[in-house]
């Protein structure tokens, strides 16, 4: 087709992301063995190169390699998500300012347009260095003319030492092999599923999917598997997205370190959760109509089982911290069960619109004036203003609500956590002279 191979995307990936993070403020770190694991330290969900060849996979429990990690020396980190997430947002700024056209698509992962650039390549290995010498995180960047090309170019970027974090697929014999040895598996976007169903049909490879009848793809694969071919062929179906859509579903949850049993702990719990997914809301400038709190007891271990939620639709769509607590303990009441062992609880938010398009109700007794200039809702709409500016200039939970508790026994097993170098005043990185 004419269109194909017109344009230019970038993948910046930022390496094994979380061991890096750990490493930018302990450069004593560097060629050890260094792993991250996940909430309440349960499995491995970061892995330096070093773990890599010890052969310890993604995901794998800890406690099942512990001993071989602690015999070659492995240092073990608890998930710091703060650091992470404050590491991630320095490396996109650095990235956003490289290119007029940039997606952030993961935490550690954004694609870039280059299109009218004379050199691509020379203009990656640029913004490589100055991404590693500004904010201390190795990125492997790779160049094609679509995503899904990209994807794969970045793949061999960070695979194959001999392009030195930099690679370019272009329209040439060479992408002819990369798509012959690439497993079908392996093409971002094919789920396990859908990989087998391709094997069942003797698509084993990249390639032969991208030469595949195009009206066998279209009934087998539909809409979907037929912009991804496309993709493959060099034909951009898959557009930069530079402003996310809301999200239409904010889920809070988290596993508990130790079991709880009290309706006193679980309240706690689901007030913290309430009040995250409360600023989520209003990070997205959203209000949210229905609110669901769930309660559960773990799937492994042993004792009695259980697990029920409560659903509470508010009167009016709302981002207020207070009203959407109230709601999360009310279904607390409703399902709370004494003499079990709450493994997990969470709130999950829907009916989401705008802010701006919120419908009022007659029956909304926030929304009723107690006088001719006094709205409640109103009055909580500029608190929020206000508590979230205070966290966001002094750290998170400066502020917060007395019904989410201050001992939070229910916090996660965090038993390697690194200090939160850039967000906690009293964490920052000490230097000695």
């Amino acid at each position: 087709m004419d269109n194909a191979f017109a344009h230019r995307i970038a993948l910046v990936d930022c390496n094994n992301f979380y061991a890096s993070c750990e490493r930018v403020f302990q450069p004593q770190l560097e060629r050890r063995p260094v792993v991250v694991l996940s909430n309440n330290d349960g499995c491995v969900i970061a892995r330096s190169n070093e773990v890599k060849e010890l052969g310890v996979p993604m995901g794998a429990p800890f406690f099942q390699w512990r001993e071989r990690l602690e015999r070659n020396g492995a240092v073990v980190f608890s998930a710091n998500f703060p650091l992470y997430g404050d590491m991630s947002r320095r490396v996109m700024c650095v990235l956003a300012e490289a290119a007029p056209d940039f997606e952030i698509y993961s935490i550690d992962e954004a694609f870039l347009g280059l299109d009218g650039l004379a050199d691509p390549v020379g203009h990656c290995r640029r913004l490589q260095e100055r991404v590693l010498r500004w904010t201390g995180i190795p990125v492997a960047i790779g160049v094609g003319p679509t995503k899904v090309l990209a994807k794969i170019a970045g793949r061999l970027a960070k695979k194959q030492p001999r392009w030195g974090g930099v690679k370019e697929l272009k329209r040439d014999d060479e992408l002819e092999d990369v798509l012959e040895e690439l497993p079908v598996n392996k093409i971002w976007g094919i789920a396990d599923r859908l990989a087998k169903r391709l094997k069942r049909s003797g698509i084993y490879s990249a390639r032969r999917l991208r030469d595949a009848d195009e009206r066998w793809i279209t009934r087998k694969l539909g809409v979907v598997g037929q912009r991804l071919v496309y993709e493959l062929r060099g034909i951009a179906c898959l557009e930069l997205d530079s402003q996310p859509a809301p999200k239409k579903g904010i889920c809070t949850s988290r596993s508990f370190g130790t079991p709880l049993e009290t309706k006193d702990e679980l309240a706690e719990a689901l007030a913290e959760f309430a009040s995250r997914a409360a600023e989520k809301l209003r990070e997205q400038d959203s209000a949210a109509g229905v609110l669901t709190a769930f309660i559960m007891t773990g799937h492994f271990a042993g004792g009695p089982k259980y697990y029920n939620s409560a659903t509470r639709e508010l009167p009016v769509a709302s981002a207020l911290t207070p009203e959407l607590i109230a709601a999360a303990l009310e279904g607390l009441e409703r399902i709370y069960k004494p003499g079990y062992p709450y493994r997990k609880a969470g709130v999950l938010l829907s009916g989401i619109v705008p802010a701006g398009a919120v419908q009022r109700s007659f029956f909304d007794k926030l929304g009723r004036p107690t006088a001719p200039t006094k709205n409640p809702r109103r009055r909580g709409e500029r608190l929020m203003k206000t508590l979230d500016r205070i966290n966001d200039e002094l750290g998170s939970d400066t502020v917060h609500y007395a019904a989410t508790g201050t001992r939070k026994v229910w916090s996660m097993r965090q038993s390697h956590r690194s200090r939160r170098f850039t967000t906690s005043w009293r964490e920052l990185p000490v230097v000695r002279a």
